[in-house]
């Protein structure tokens, strides 16, 4: 437990700690996985997906993080999201949420599995005020391996998100 609480502590104070300003506020709703592809039809959903799922969460907290931004916690409105299917297609719901929790934006994101050859990754970073996406990229991927959803999630937050610029 102490070690949980020391690793929040210095995530959430890492941009302060350098003297850096917050880029501001974020609800990250976590990604969703999309799957209607035939292997999960005839087998059933596979467990390392779920699993690289999680990674892929824990790799985009990280960064944001990392990146000077605070993310908020979702306590407040978890009931509400507990009823949501995907944050990232709710008309809105995103914003709303974010707004109710004092964010400047809201972050979504999905994992699309078309089959194990072809899956398509998105990441979106929406102003929690105006619901408008201030950033967000959309890759696919060749592969369903732990490199390759790594590598897909890396892309989307050096090319999209951390290259110098701030919303």
């Amino acid at each position: 437990m102490r070690l949980v609480l020391a690793f929040a502590f210095a995530t959430l104070a890492a941009p302060f700690a350098a003297g850096a300003e917050p880029l501001g506020t974020v609800a990250f709703f976590g990604l969703h996985l999309l799957d209607d592809s035939l292997q999960t039809t005839t087998q059933g959903q596979d467990p390392a997906e779920l699993e690289r799922l999680r990674r892929l969460e824990a790799m985009v907290r990280e960064r944001f993080v990392e990146g000077g931004y605070t993310l908020v916690g979702l306590a407040p409105v978890q009931a509400e999201l507990d009823r949501v299917v995907n944050p990232a297609k709710c008309y809105g719901c995103d914003t709303r949420m974010a707004t109710k929790l004092g964010a400047d934006y809201a972050l979504v994101g999905e994992v699309q599995k078309i089959s194990n050859l072809i899956l398509t990754m998105n990441l979106q970073l929406r102003d929690a005020a105006t619901g408008e996406t201030v950033k967000g990229r959309v890759v696919d991927i060749r592969s369903n391996t732990d490199e390759a959803w790594t590598r897909g999630m890396r892309y989307i937050l050096k090319t999209a998100f951390f290259n110098g610029e701030k919303p």
